[in-house]
């Protein structure tokens, strides 16, 4: 049998959990070739299901010094995880000191789900050991006074920080004395000023997939305002809002509390976790629908309601209170924290271009659908907005593609544009039978539509395109780098249940000389008040204004 025909046989054993044949094919791979840490880590798993744990001992050994890496997701395991694995055969088989050993390698190597040893059974004659509840964050929240329970958090925090965070620009000993001051300063605090006082923490790592976010049955800190803010070069805007606060829509906004727009964001930005500064743009204007934080920054004076001072279309100003509301589930835990940033027309909401006489524009016609194209045979285009990197229930994304190009190949297509501004990212390896495709066909000029909302998956999407194609890149800069730290890997503080996300992945899609802060368009239309509150698009007008044909062209 060849080696890659005996390769696809293990697989199948392996996929239908016939561990005796998989372990025996996979010792015959690695026989053969005993440099692929991937095909080790199968044999591993098989010897592990089989309850052979020694042997699966020597094959993670393997994994480790040899790396697992292959064409599928599934085929990576990162080197906490292999140590974890490790931790585990040393606890089925009673060596509970050299398992607590492989679970501190693992924590050394960034291991990143602590909830499995806090949660599985295995691990339950050790749990009561106090150095692996120290290495897990299991406290007794019960005996602990407030202050003990926040400083507890505290320490937690910055133990995860240090040994996740891939930032260059961390400053170790910078972090340590902020830590410190956080922690004296607790008695003076609200629950909410400490929370403040975390996202300053993580602000300087440079790392735009960085935040905190309250425990989700906090009801006090989990509040927003049912208004959408969004910042055009001509000011801070109301955009959409629920069907009671219709009238702020198209309302530009003056001040926040006591505050003008510009302070106002001032104090936010020390907050804000970013990649660069659009991300600030893109962010700034959800936190500002976020009360307690508005409070905790002495923006405002009741934590349940903000006063805003606006100036409405007929140029009329007024002091309007907005009431928070519940902030619903987090659809982009992602990004950042309650508010977590809703699409341009949230559904149930009554958006600004609703109203408006003329047809709504292209791009906000289906923005809450993840992908979708639509043929504009008069100008043989095809317009493809792309809102998120994920598959769809009725469609998964490598079907969709096939059948995009599968349209542009059979049809009179002179022209892709790719619309990425609202896409806040998703799956990486999701994108790349896209840039196959892209790469493979030569009959379209091909236009790339990014903004301040073209974030992590759909920043690598987009760099990927730039790095493989000669496409055109037209709207505003992207909210993100070409190479950047950043990945979804949240975990629970021991006391107050908050949520933190701090990446442990340095993404280099773009050349490692690359330093840009964004990629900058070829072709700059950032959108702008005037045209949003005339449903214009200035993105696919400067498009379709590139395309005429001169004699000779």
């Amino acid at each position: 049998m060849s080696p890659l025909r005996t390769v696809a046989l293990a697989q199948q054993k392996s996929a239908t959990g016939d561990w005796a044949q998989a372990a025996a094919l996979w010792q015959q791979v690695v026989d053969a070739n005993p440099v692929n840490g991937s095909y080790w880590d199968y044999l591993a798993e098989a010897r592990d299901e089989l309850g052979d744990h020694q042997a699966a001992l020597a094959a993670y050994d393997q994994v480790l010094e040899l790396g697992a890496w292959g064409k599928r997701l599934t085929d990576t395991a990162y080197p906490g995880e292999v140590a974890y694995r490790i931790a585990c055969c040393h606890l089925r088989l009673g060596h509970h000191e050299d398992a607590v050993a492989a679970l501190s390698r693992a924590l050394r190597l960034a291991f990143r789900d602590l909830e499995r040893p806090r949660a599985d059974p295995l691990w339950e004659p050790l749990r009561a050991r106090t150095d692996v509840r120290d290495m897990l964050g299991i406290i007794d929240a019960d005996t602990m006074s407030r202050d003990e329970g926040w400083r507890a958090d505290l320490a937690f925090l910055a133990r995860e920080v240090r040994r996740r965070t891939p930032s260059r620009e961390f400053d170790e000993a910078e972090f340590g004395a902020a830590v410190a001051r956080l922690a004296a300063a607790v008695p003076e605090m609200s629950d909410a000023q400490i929370i403040v006082g975390m996202l300053k923490l993580l602000r300087p790592l440079g790392d735009g997939h960085a935040y905190i976010a309250p425990a989700e049955d906090d009801q006090d800190l989990n509040r927003v305002l049912p208004v959408k803010f969004y910042l055009f070069p001509e000011g801070l805007f109301v955009i959409a809002a629920t069907p009671s606060h219709r009238r702020l829509l198209g309302a530009q906004v003056l001040a926040v509390g006591g505050s003008d727009v510009e302070q106002a964001v001032a104090a936010l930005d020390p907050l804000i976790s970013r990649d660069n500064a659009q991300q600030v743009r893109w962010l700034g204007p959800e936190v500002l629908r976020w009360p307690a934080v508005l409070h905790a920054l002495g923006l405002i004076a009741d934590p349940g309601c903000v006063p805003l001072t606006v100036r409405f279309p007929d140029g009329t100003s007024e002091v309007v209170t907005v009431g928070s509301q519940p902030a619903g589930p987090r659809t982009y835990p992602t990004i950042a924290p309650p508010p977590t940033p809703t699409r341009p027309r949230p559904p149930g909401w009554i958006s600004l271009p609703d109203t408006l006489p003329s047809a709504l524009p292209r791009y906000l016609r289906n923005s809450d659908i993840l992908y979708w194209y639509e043929y504009l045979a008069e100008h043989r285009l095809v317009y493809f907005q792309f809102n998120g990197v994920g598959d769809h229930p009725a469609e998964p994304l490598a079907a969709f593609y096939e059948r995009l190009f599968r349209f542009i190949d059979r049809h009179e297509v002179a022209t892709l544009v790719i619309d990425l501004r609202w896409n806040g990212g998703g799956n990486t390896y999701l994108s790349q039978p896209l840039l196959h495709h892209l790469i493979a066909c030569d009959k379209v000029s091909l236009y790339v539509i990014i903004g301040r909302g073209t974030f992590s998956a759909a920043q690598n999407t987009a760099t990927a395109i730039g790095r493989e194609t000669s496409a055109i890149f037209v709207g505003e800069p992207s909210g993100s780098r070409p190479n950047f730290i950043g990945e979804a890997i949240p975990f629970r503080l021991p006391y107050s249940k908050t949520t933190v996300n701090v990446s442990d992945l340095y993404w280099q899609t773009s050349w490692p000389m690359d330093h840009r802060p964004w990629i900058a368009p070829d072709i700059y239309a950032p959108p702008t008040f005037e045209a949003y509150r005339s449903n214009r698009d200035p993105a696919m007008e400067a498009i379709l204004a590139g395309q005429e044909q001169l004699p000779g062209g």
